[in-house]
């Protein structure tokens, strides 16, 4: 084993190597490391903070912030989604027609009056966005531009401001590269960004809030499924109805869809397909991810409305279809059609795509005492190629022929 570790001191910046099979006990008065078998590593130390380019930590006393994993098991190959948070957070404030300058602070939590109106109005809205390690060791941030857009949509919708383009964007980039030691160099790896932007004026009247607060924080994350789903098609309850919210990507659309897709999970399925709640089980969304089919070599995606959220992971898919000349179909899209094309033996693909999952394969569709099986992807299967594709532009593999990629 070879070891660098000039100081532990307050603000330093250690490296560590790690080789194969090394035991190694690091204790501090802020921390306790062990690493035990862990693959050939580097690991970062910097105001007590691990960063890690590898997943063998067994137990890590750290700040309060920070949770991970205590077992082996849940650790040797991938970071438990949304379990680790990086060290500082993006904060601005909206008061009467004026946003504040954002400021990049140490993470910490929030101290909220109880009638403050987002407790119970809901004015609530958020983003899931990534940053990518390029393969040249750049940190690139995926279609910022995109992602603001929809965020500026949602507000709308909420009767919340819209964040200034500049703040956001030029935000953003300056949180990741204070971070930049958190975005995980393994090719399934990325650092996730969550802004939010939630209603803090201290009123318990119903009405519009004058005052907002904008946070954005991270933390690395690996892929969110391991295996095929399998789905049910909900036919009973509806994630969102015409003329609501189901456009804007605001907390109460989660909130409400979590019932029935914990009484599918009682069932034996992952997630549930939405549906418009008609006779015709016309499809709309896959759990929290928009849904694609290739029915007969043709990629088929319900239309968008103001049911289904503008999936930034939808459009990128649905570009890099059109560009390698794959026939594309963005309409209404029955179960029944899916049961259909089944028995024809022309459901080819069935996936969820968003920007948490990328890209997860279906492996079997329940309408109602239906059960439609799917085939196992290969590695020829669009939802595989474009998947795969899109991890290249990410990375600095392919081209970015339409500048998604936005460097830190």
């Amino acid at each position: 084993m070879h070891r660098l570790l000039p100081s532990l001191r307050e603000g330093t910046f250690s490296r560590i190597a790690i080789t194969e099979r090394t035991e190694l006990t690091i204790d501090d008065s802020r921390f306790t490391l062990k690493l035990f078998r862990s693959k050939l590593s580097v690991l970062y130390l910097y105001r007590s903070i691990f960063c890690f380019h590898f997943w063998g930590v067994i137990r890590v006393g750290l700040p309060k912030h920070f949770v991970m994993p205590t077992t082996t098991s849940a650790v040797s190959e991938k970071l438990a989604f949304g379990t680790t948070v990086a060290d500082h957070m993006l904060n601005a404030t909206y008061d009467r027609g004026a946003w504040s300058e954002g400021n990049i602070e140490a993470y910490h939590t929030l101290q909220l009056a109880p009638t403050a109106m987002v407790l119970h109005y809901g004015q609530s809205i958020f983003e899931g966005m990534k940053a990518f390690r390029m393969t040249d060791g750049r940190v690139s941030i995926f279609r910022i531009r995109k992602h603001w857009q929809r965020f500026c949509a949602s507000a709308d919708r909420m009767c919340m401001p819209a964040i200034p383009e500049e703040l956001f964007t030029e935000g953003l980039k300056a949180l990741v590269a204070k971070d930049a030691a958190w975005v995980p160099e393994a090719p399934d790896g990325a650092l996730y960004l969550r802004p939010f932007l939630f209603a803090t004026e201290e009123r318990f009247g119903v009405g519009v809030s004058e005052r907002y607060q904008f946070i954005t924080f991270s933390g690395p994350v690996q892929g969110l499924y391991d295996k095929p789903l399998r789905v049910k098609v909900e036919d009973r309850y509806i994630r969102a109805a015409h003329g609501g919210v189901g456009y804007a990507k605001c907390a109460g659309n989660y909130g409400g869809a979590l019932y029935p897709t914990q009484l599918a999970k009682k069932e034996g399925y992952d997630q549930v397909l939405w549906t418009d709640g008609s006779p015709d089980l016309n499809i709309e969304e896959s759990g929290t991810m928009n849904v694609a089919f290739v029915i007969n070599g043709t990629l088929v995606t319900p239309a968008l409305s103001d049911t289904i959220l503008d999936g930034v992971t939808r459009d990128s898919f649905i570009t890099i279809a059109r560009e390698w000349g794959m026939p594309v179909e963005e309409r209404t899209l029955s179960a029944w059609e899916l049961v259909d094309a089944a028995a024809r033996g022309e459901l080819e693909e069935a996936f969820g795509f968003g920007t948490a999952a990328v890209a997860a394969p279906i492996a079997l569709i329940a309408v109602k005492e239906k059960e439609l099986r799917l085939p196992a992807l290969t590695e020829d299967a669009f939802c595989m190629r474009a998947r795969r594709h899109l991890g290249d532009i990410r990375r600095g593999l392919a081209p970015d022929r339409y500048s998604w990629n936005t460097i830190v």
